[in-house]
């Protein structure tokens, strides 16, 4: 299987217009029905073998445990039950609309309450239209899914590596339905106090210091796909420090800059997989050295803290 295979954004632009809305709806049932972790983590997907998950919601809610899931290889949506009770539908052929009134269906058939507030999308630019009113977005390619979600996983796989040189705190590697991309974060334990007007997301996000890695597939600002990386707050001459590798660069955005390796580059790379990690490598050195952070202190070779195994 090709590593990082071509995937540009205008290739499959319209599925991914429909996916994303698809997501919106199945991400706000698992904001509703999960309890709260911090830094919002009970928030995004995981990977699975043949699609993304919602992992288990319910109980506290007086719902049974379910789960929703896509599967990007046989093309449906699968809402099971923890008893074994399961509805499913083909994700091809439908609108936002339909795929909306659909899980509701489905979940109100294995017994769960599956109503959600705002049901409409987030940060998108129909956000004042509701779900079940959206018969516009209504196009789903297979291949294009499939394609996705291999993309996501390779990508999944190299940040999870990247993830175990680190051993303070960390999140999880996760797919985050309302931005579309994935990512993993490494915290400092110092504290960050944001004023009550920068809203209930930043607050919860970043209430520590952090440098955060991810992938995006583009969107209208960036149209194309990239790693990424940034640091919160953004400490004084963070973009003085270098970037590897050489195509890497530093761009503003919004009151910061981003580390950013255009997709493109990677795969032009004798070894993609080794050249992503440099990257991620030098964006977390940059961050960490400019915010103060001990990073010997911090590291962790290999996924290792055992003292007794060699190297360590």
């Amino acid at each position: 299987m090709e590593l990082f295979p071509a995937f540009p954004l205008e290739s499959w632009y319209d599925t991914k217009q429909t996916l994303h809305r698809f997501e919106q709806i199945v991400g706000k049932v698992r904001l509703h029905h999960s309890p709260r972790r911090n830094h919002w983590w009970h928030v995004p997907f995981h990977l699975t073998g043949s699609g993304i998950t919602s992992r288990p919601m319910g109980l506290r809610d007086g719902n049974p445990i379910f789960t929703v899931d896509f599967d990007f290889v046989r093309h449906r949506l699968v809402a099971s039950t923890l008893d074994g009770d399961t509805v499913s539908f083909p994700l091809q052929g439908n609108s936002v609309a339909s795929f909306y009134l659909r899980l509701q269906s489905a979940l109100d058939a294995l017994g769960v309450d599956g109503g959600i507030p705002s049901a409409s999308p987030f940060d998108l630019p129909d956000a004042d239209r509701p779900f079940a009113q959206d018969h516009e977005h209504a196009t789903y390619v297979p291949e294009q899914a499939n394609r996705y979600w291999r993309v996501l996983s390779q990508v999944n796989m190299v940040l999870e590596e990247f993830s175990a040189g680190f051993s303070g705190k960390t999140s999880p590697v996760h797919h985050f339905w309302h931005t579309f991309d994935i990512a993993v974060t490494r915290f400092s334990p110092r504290r960050v106090r944001h004023p009550k007007e920068a809203g209930q997301v930043v607050r919860e996000a970043y209430s520590r210091e952090v440098v955060s890695f991810g992938f995006w597939f583009g969107d209208d600002t960036i149209p194309e796909p990239c790693f990424y990386s940034y640091t919160l707050p953004e400490p004084e001459g963070l973009t003085e420090r270098p970037l590897r590798p050489d195509q890497a660069e530093w761009v503003a955005s919004g009151g910061g800059h981003l580390a950013l390796l255009r997709y493109a580059d990677v795969r032009g790379a004798e070894d993609p997989r080794a050249t992503v990690l440099e990257f991620l490598e030098s964006a977390y050195q940059a961050g960490a050295g400019a915010a103060g952070w001990d990073v010997e202190a911090l590291a962790c070779p290999g996924g290792v803290t055992d003292p007794y195994l060699g190297g360590h």
